[in-house]
Protein backbone atom coordinates (compact mmCIF):
# COMPACT_ATOMS: atom_id res chain seq x y z
CA UNK A 1 0.00 0.00 0.00
CA UNK A 2 1.32 3.68 -0.94
CA UNK A 3 2.57 5.42 2.09
CA UNK A 4 -0.14 8.56 2.08
CA UNK A 5 -3.27 5.28 1.42
CA UNK A 6 -1.80 3.64 4.57
CA UNK A 7 -1.97 7.07 6.42
CA UNK A 8 -5.43 8.16 5.69
CA UNK A 9 -6.06 4.44 6.60
CA UNK A 10 -4.59 4.65 9.64
CA UNK A 11 -5.94 8.73 10.53
CA UNK A 12 -9.06 6.91 9.61
CA UNK A 13 -9.14 3.97 12.60
CA UNK A 14 -8.21 6.90 14.85
CA UNK A 15 -11.01 9.44 14.05
CA UNK A 16 -13.74 6.49 14.07
CA UNK A 17 -13.02 4.58 17.24
CA UNK A 18 -13.44 8.57 18.69
CA UNK A 19 -16.87 8.83 16.54
CA UNK A 20 -17.75 5.68 18.77
CA UNK A 21 -17.35 7.29 21.85
CA UNK A 22 -19.30 10.04 20.80
CA UNK A 23 -22.05 8.01 19.69
CA UNK A 24 -21.48 8.64 16.15
CA UNK A 25 -20.72 5.66 13.67
CA UNK A 26 -17.68 5.85 11.34
CA UNK A 27 -16.56 3.63 8.22
CA UNK A 28 -13.03 4.07 5.90
CA UNK A 29 -13.84 4.22 2.58
CA UNK A 30 -10.70 3.54 -0.24
CA UNK A 31 -12.04 5.84 -2.51
CA UNK A 32 -15.50 7.81 -3.97
CA UNK A 33 -17.14 4.77 -5.52
CA UNK A 34 -16.70 2.56 -2.25
CA UNK A 35 -18.05 5.37 -0.60
CA UNK A 36 -21.13 5.85 -3.09
CA UNK A 37 -21.54 1.80 -2.81
CA UNK A 38 -21.66 2.18 1.24
CA UNK A 39 -23.93 5.29 1.43
CA UNK A 40 -26.48 2.89 -0.66
CA UNK A 41 -25.81 -0.23 1.27
CA UNK A 42 -27.39 2.68 4.36
CA UNK A 43 -29.90 3.79 2.47
CA UNK A 44 -33.28 1.93 2.58
CA UNK A 45 -35.55 1.94 -1.10
CA UNK A 46 -38.65 4.64 -0.84
CA UNK A 47 -37.01 7.08 1.82
CA UNK A 48 -37.10 10.96 1.75
CA UNK A 49 -33.66 12.10 0.88
CA UNK A 50 -32.52 15.63 1.31
CA UNK A 51 -29.05 17.46 1.72
CA UNK A 52 -27.09 20.19 2.67
CA UNK A 53 -24.86 22.37 0.11
CA UNK A 54 -21.44 20.24 -0.25
CA UNK A 55 -18.68 19.65 -3.21
CA UNK A 56 -17.99 16.63 -1.75
CA UNK A 57 -22.01 14.99 -2.22
CA UNK A 58 -21.38 16.11 -5.90
CA UNK A 59 -17.58 14.92 -6.19
CA UNK A 60 -17.68 11.55 -5.30
CA UNK A 61 -21.00 10.74 -7.61
CA UNK A 62 -23.36 10.46 -4.61
CA UNK A 63 -25.84 13.04 -6.31
CA UNK A 64 -26.16 10.46 -9.60
CA UNK A 65 -26.57 7.86 -7.34
CA UNK A 66 -29.57 9.43 -5.47
CA UNK A 67 -31.10 10.91 -8.39
CA UNK A 68 -31.14 7.13 -10.07
CA UNK A 69 -32.62 5.46 -6.74
CA UNK A 70 -35.69 5.37 -5.16
CA UNK A 71 -36.05 7.75 -3.28
CA UNK A 72 -37.92 10.61 -2.40
CA UNK A 73 -35.41 13.45 -2.83
CA UNK A 74 -36.31 17.08 -1.43
CA UNK A 75 -33.65 19.65 -3.28
CA UNK A 76 -33.83 22.91 -1.48
CA UNK A 77 -31.79 24.52 -4.21
CA UNK A 78 -34.47 24.07 -6.93
CA UNK A 79 -36.65 26.57 -5.01
CA UNK A 80 -38.13 29.40 -7.38
CA UNK A 81 -38.88 31.64 -4.48
CA UNK A 82 -38.25 32.21 -0.47
CA UNK A 83 -42.23 30.43 0.04
CA UNK A 84 -41.13 27.78 -2.17
CA UNK A 85 -37.47 27.62 0.04
CA UNK A 86 -39.37 28.00 3.04
CA UNK A 87 -42.07 25.30 2.36
CA UNK A 88 -39.35 22.89 1.16
CA UNK A 89 -37.46 22.87 3.96
CA UNK A 90 -40.14 22.19 6.20
CA UNK A 91 -40.46 19.00 4.67
CA UNK A 92 -36.17 18.94 4.81
CA UNK A 93 -36.18 19.02 8.32
CA UNK A 94 -38.60 16.42 9.01
CA UNK A 95 -37.00 13.89 6.31
CA UNK A 96 -35.49 10.12 6.93
CA UNK A 97 -31.91 11.42 5.30
CA UNK A 98 -29.74 14.19 5.14
CA UNK A 99 -26.04 14.19 3.58
CA UNK A 100 -23.51 16.60 4.15
CA UNK A 101 -20.29 17.16 4.47
CA UNK A 102 -17.90 18.33 7.00
CA UNK A 103 -15.70 21.82 7.18
CA UNK A 104 -13.35 19.78 9.54
CA UNK A 105 -13.30 16.78 11.20
CA UNK A 106 -10.73 16.29 14.47
CA UNK A 107 -8.49 13.06 15.24
CA UNK A 108 -10.64 13.26 18.33
CA UNK A 109 -13.94 12.82 16.49
CA UNK A 110 -15.43 16.21 17.03
CA UNK A 111 -16.93 17.74 13.98
CA UNK A 112 -16.72 21.65 12.94
CA UNK A 113 -18.63 23.42 10.80
CA UNK A 114 -19.11 27.31 9.78
CA UNK A 115 -22.48 27.99 7.94
CA UNK A 116 -24.25 31.46 6.27
CA UNK A 117 -27.91 30.83 6.54
CA UNK A 118 -27.86 28.06 9.47
CA UNK A 119 -30.24 25.65 7.29
CA UNK A 120 -27.15 22.81 6.96
CA UNK A 121 -26.20 23.05 10.53
CA UNK A 122 -29.48 22.98 11.39
CA UNK A 123 -30.37 19.58 9.97
CA UNK A 124 -27.30 18.68 11.56
CA UNK A 125 -28.16 19.48 14.85
CA UNK A 126 -31.66 18.47 15.29
CA UNK A 127 -34.55 16.98 12.87
CA UNK A 128 -34.20 14.80 9.92
CA UNK A 129 -33.73 10.95 11.12
CA UNK A 130 -30.21 10.28 9.96
CA UNK A 131 -27.67 12.20 8.91
CA UNK A 132 -24.60 10.80 6.94
CA UNK A 133 -21.92 13.11 6.46
CA UNK A 134 -19.12 12.42 4.05
CA UNK A 135 -15.81 13.91 4.18
CA UNK A 136 -12.80 13.38 2.40
CA UNK A 137 -9.71 13.49 4.29
CA UNK A 138 -8.14 16.55 3.32
CA UNK A 139 -10.91 17.75 6.21
CA UNK A 140 -9.09 16.11 9.04
CA UNK A 141 -7.35 18.50 11.54
CA UNK A 142 -5.61 17.24 14.68
CA UNK A 143 -7.29 19.31 17.07
CA UNK A 144 -10.16 21.57 17.49
CA UNK A 145 -8.23 25.07 16.89
CA UNK A 146 -6.58 23.78 13.61
CA UNK A 147 -10.27 22.84 12.47
CA UNK A 148 -11.14 26.26 13.27
CA UNK A 149 -8.40 27.64 11.43
CA UNK A 150 -9.10 25.42 8.38
CA UNK A 151 -12.66 26.01 8.15
CA UNK A 152 -12.21 29.93 8.70
CA UNK A 153 -9.04 29.94 6.80
CA UNK A 154 -9.31 27.41 3.70
CA UNK A 155 -12.64 26.53 3.52
CA UNK A 156 -14.49 29.85 3.54
CA UNK A 157 -11.92 31.65 1.20
CA UNK A 158 -12.78 29.37 -1.27
CA UNK A 159 -16.64 28.47 -0.88
CA UNK A 160 -17.05 32.77 -0.91
CA UNK A 161 -15.46 32.72 -4.16
CA UNK A 162 -17.72 29.58 -5.51
CA UNK A 163 -20.63 31.70 -4.47
CA UNK A 164 -19.77 34.68 -5.76
CA UNK A 165 -19.70 36.41 -2.46
CA UNK A 166 -18.04 39.90 -1.66
CA UNK A 167 -16.20 39.00 0.98
CA UNK A 168 -12.72 39.74 2.53
CA UNK A 169 -11.34 36.51 2.31
CA UNK A 170 -12.61 35.96 -1.08
CA UNK A 171 -10.22 37.94 -2.29
CA UNK A 172 -7.18 38.05 0.04
CA UNK A 173 -7.76 34.11 1.39
CA UNK A 174 -7.46 34.69 5.07
CA UNK A 175 -10.12 35.33 7.52
CA UNK A 176 -10.62 38.69 8.90
CA UNK A 177 -13.17 37.54 10.86
CA UNK A 178 -15.41 40.04 9.07
CA UNK A 179 -19.05 41.64 9.22
CA UNK A 180 -19.90 41.83 5.42
CA UNK A 181 -23.14 41.50 4.53
CA UNK A 182 -22.28 38.88 2.22
CA UNK A 183 -20.32 37.01 4.95
CA UNK A 184 -21.19 32.94 4.95
CA UNK A 185 -20.05 32.52 8.28
CA UNK A 186 -22.65 33.36 10.71
CA UNK A 187 -23.39 29.99 12.56
CA UNK A 188 -20.09 27.68 14.57
CA UNK A 189 -21.15 24.89 15.04
CA UNK A 190 -18.75 22.28 16.98
CA UNK A 191 -20.36 18.70 17.54
CA UNK A 192 -18.68 16.81 20.17
CA UNK A 193 -21.17 13.99 20.16
CA UNK A 194 -24.68 12.50 18.73
CA UNK A 195 -27.65 13.41 21.72
CA UNK A 196 -29.27 9.64 19.67
CA UNK A 197 -27.12 6.94 19.26
CA UNK A 198 -26.35 6.50 16.01
CA UNK A 199 -28.11 9.48 13.83
CA UNK A 200 -24.75 11.21 12.76
CA UNK A 201 -22.78 8.38 10.61
CA UNK A 202 -19.82 9.40 9.18
CA UNK A 203 -18.14 8.18 6.22
CA UNK A 204 -14.52 9.20 5.09
CA UNK A 205 -12.83 9.03 2.18
CA UNK A 206 -9.29 8.44 1.28
CA UNK A 207 -9.05 11.16 -1.39
CA UNK A 208 -9.24 15.19 -1.20
CA UNK A 209 -12.58 16.05 -1.61
CA UNK A 210 -14.52 19.41 -0.71
CA UNK A 211 -12.97 22.46 0.84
Amino acid sequence: MLPKKQYYENTAKTIIANLEKRQMKGWYCEDSASAVKKVLELLPDQTTVTWGGAMTIEECGLMEALKKGDYTLIDLFSSKDSQERKALYAKAVSSDYFFMSTNAITLDGELVNVDGSGNRVACLCNGPDHVIILAGMNKVAATIQEAHDRVRNTAAPINALRLNRKTPCAATGKCSNCQSPECICSQIVITRRSHVPGRIQVILIGEELGY
